[in-house]
């Protein structure tokens, strides 16, 4: 028995060694010149997600987003976003993704400071003379962040190497600051000052990009995010894109990007999107009128080319048991298959004081919906 158990253990052995990875393939990564052996997943969970190499390397500016944007919902959209701009120039099904190695936490930051606070400052001095409102005034600060991704293309060789990277720039809709005596205040800053702000930090920014070893020849796209307010409740957006060929250090043209996102219900809402408010204003009276415990519905409409793509509701309610969890979730779903056009997707998430309760994904031309109840 005890030379069947050593044979049954040298098997398990041998046979774990000899048998393939499923699910991943090997390649060799190159960089500076230097090569290392690196993963690629064979699965991917959508056409719209790029695969990532492994093991996964953090960008050296990790955490930047989260600490320089105003609102988590910015943080989230700008760097999604930032991927669903890149799929124009970088097909999923060509490159995969890696977070930027190029820029790191010290260069990004020096970039972000004010001139006279540092000669590597992109964002306009103070200046000295007048009160700090009528300084701030003048001089708001524009570039609230950069955000670098990196494309990577795979050759006959097993071999991947760098083929383009991505910036994100993200600014300011509104500059806040203090007075000497310490109040809060804020500067509004307007679309055009925005677009026109946006596009010279472009510039600067592609020329100084060039300088960096690696990056000197290769594709680059840059493209602009506006941000919201501290007190949004839906995220900025992205605004313009322009495509550097190889090893060009001038932007010949911009396009414009037509994305927004739409509180529902709002005054905004009302005026721009009427029809797709009128719907929302449908469902969320089909909810009161069969559920007492109801209380309120929040919609975040997102439209590309002033057509509704998207569609996410969250929905607190109150319940005294799983069953009447069930109920709901069921009802919703109902609601979500006859009342909401096919070509959007939905997504509804419910839940209670105790955390989520369940979701809801319809898929644009699904036929049947995703659904599921937390235990």
């Amino acid at each position: 028995m005890k030379k069947m158990a050593i044979l049954s253990i040298a098997m398990m052995f041998l046979l774990s060694a000899c048998a393939p990875k499923f699910g991943q393939e090997e390649v060799v990564q190159q960089k500076d010149n230097k090569q290392q052996k690196a993963v690629i997943p064979k699965y991917n969970i959508s056409d719209s997600y790029y695969r990532m190499i492994l093991p996964f390397k953090p960008s050296e500016a990790r955490g930047l987003v989260v600490e320089d944007l105003n609102t988590r919902l910015d943080v989230d959209e700008f760097e999604t976003g930032l991927m669903r701009v890149a799929q124009d120039r970088f097909s999923p099904q060509d490159y995969l993704f890696q977070e930027g190695q190029y820029l790191d936490k010290k260069t990004i930051q020096s970039w972000l400071k004010r001139k006279s606070e540092d000669d590597k400052g992109l964002n306009p001095a103070l200046g000295n003379k007048g009160t700090n409102e009528e300084k701030n005034t003048k001089s708001p600060i524009y570039l609230a962040n950069i955000l670098e991704h990196d494309y990577l293309m795979k050759n006959d060789n097993n071999k991947v190497k760098l083929g383009g990277i991505v910036l994100g720039l993200a600014l300011n809709s509104v500059h806040y600051y203090e007075t000497e005596q310490g109040y809060p205040r804020e500067v509004q800053i307007e679309d055009g000052v925005i677009e026109k702000e946006g596009k010279r930090l472009a510039s600067e920014i592609l020329s100084r990009v060039r300088q960096i070893k690696g990056l000197e020849s290769v594709p680059i796209t840059i493209a602009l995010f506006k941000q919201q307010p501290q007190s949004a409740i839906i995220p900025g957006h992205f605004f313009a894109v322009t495509n550097v060929d190889e090893g060009s250090t001038t932007i010949d043209k911009w396009e414009k990007i037509n994305e927004e996102y739409t509180l529902f219900p709002s005054d905004d809402a009302e005026k721009n999107h009427r029809e797709d408010l009128m719907k929302f204003l449908n469902f969320k009276s089909d909810i009161e009128d069969f559920f007492p415990n109801y209380t309120g519905v929040i919609g975040k409409a997102f439209y590309v080319d002033d057509q509704l793509q998207q569609l996410t509701v969250n929905i607190p309610m109150q319940f005294y048991g799983k069953g009447e969890v069930i109920a709901f979730t069921q009802y919703v779903t109902g609601l979500v298959m006859e009342q909401f056009p096919d070509y959007i997707t939905v997504n509804v998430y419910i839940s209670s004081v105790n955390g989520p309760e369940s979701i809801i994904i319809r898929e644009a031309k699904a036929e049947q919906p995703f659904v599921h109840i937390y235990q």
